[in-house]
């Protein structure tokens, strides 16, 4: 019987190993496009990192090459210079960032799960209609606004204002988008109605019930919004003209504008790069921070 069993199930068991061989050339071919992915994504950082430890004239002449270090180390004499140059005007503009980061990403991610978690969970005339303009402004791209909401801006006195780079920053259609599609099946229904049998309004529903079912696309519209108004360049770059209002991504180009200048200009090279490297470390700080936000407890505080 124990030699009839065998016989029955090893062409089974040869089956699934000439599936494994099979898919062995699958597997090598889809690794090794990752790690390409990787190198594409880590190359320029470490390029980055690296740059910012030269000094002006060893970006374009030096003993390592343009991915490794030279001989001479200058990374903290490049910070010391980048953080008194002009007066200290880079730390103005980390502030502005900051500013405009913090106030747009957290209003607009506040904004979006209120829009997202209506159109998920209410009905009401329109919602259908409202959701395809929301698809529709989703497909088009920021950079178009940027004059259409310069004019607008202009014709309301905000031009060279803080607000002029905040208001814009708080509407986030794929935000709403995010939170809409989350909300549809992370909320039951049945939740909700047992919580008004029970005699709930609906901000303690939204608060209690809603929320915390809400975190992890919260953290998610959070990131992505934060990331977008720092990164902000085309709308800061029109509507700004002060450069105490500027944020750190156009004050770094403006210093780069100075060492396109050639000869009349001064060269600031190691003071870009540096600063450009400084400037992404609250991004990464705020990754590695709210990435546990991302995993389990979907339902925590939902019983309550």
């Amino acid at each position: 019987m124990t030699t009839a069993t065998t016989q029955q199930t090893s062409p089974h068991a040869a089956g699934r190993r000439a599936g494994r061989r099979a898919g062995g050339p699958r597997r090598i071919g889809s690794h090794l496009f990752l790690l390409l992915a990787v190198l594409y994504f880590i190359v320029p950082l470490w390029w980055l990192v690296v740059g910012s430890t030269k000094t002006n004239s060893g970006l374009f002449v030096g003993s390592g090459g343009a991915l490794w270090f030279n001989d001479e180390f200058a990374l903290w004499d490049n910070v010391q210079q980048l953080f008194t140059y002009q007066g200290g005007i880079y730390w103005t503009w980390m502030r502005n960032s900051f500013v405009y980061a913090i106030v747009g990403g957290v209003g607009s991610t506040v904004l979006a799960v209120l829009a997202g978690y209506a159109l998920a969970k209410y009905r009401f005339r329109g919602r259908n209609l409202y959701f395809s303009m929301l698809l529709g402004s989703v497909m088009v791209p920021l950079t178009a606004l940027t004059i259409p909401t310069f004019v607008l801006l202009s014709q309301l006195g905000m031009i060279n204002t803080m607000w002029a780079v905040i208001l814009p920053s708080l509407l986030s259609p794929i935000g709403v988008y995010l939170v809409r599609v989350y909300a549809v099946d992370a909320i039951p229904d049945e939740m909700l109605d047992a919580g008004r049998v029970d005699g709930a309004g609906e901000l303690r529903l939204f608060f209690r019930v809603a929320l915390p079912l809400l975190r992890p696309a919260f953290v998610t519209v959070l990131l992505l919004t934060t990331v977008a108004t720092w990164n902000n360049f085309f709308l800061p770059l029109a509507v700004l003209r002060d450069p105490q209002l500027l944020p750190v991504t156009v004050g770094i180009n403006q210093w780069q504008a100075l060492s396109n200048a050639g000869a009349g200009g001064e060269q600031v090279w190691n003071l870009i790069t540096t600063g450009a490297l400084v400037s992404i470390l609250p991004l990464i700080v705020a990754f590695l921070g709210l990435q546990k936000y991302w995993q389990g407890g979907l339902s925590l505080g939902s019983i309550k």
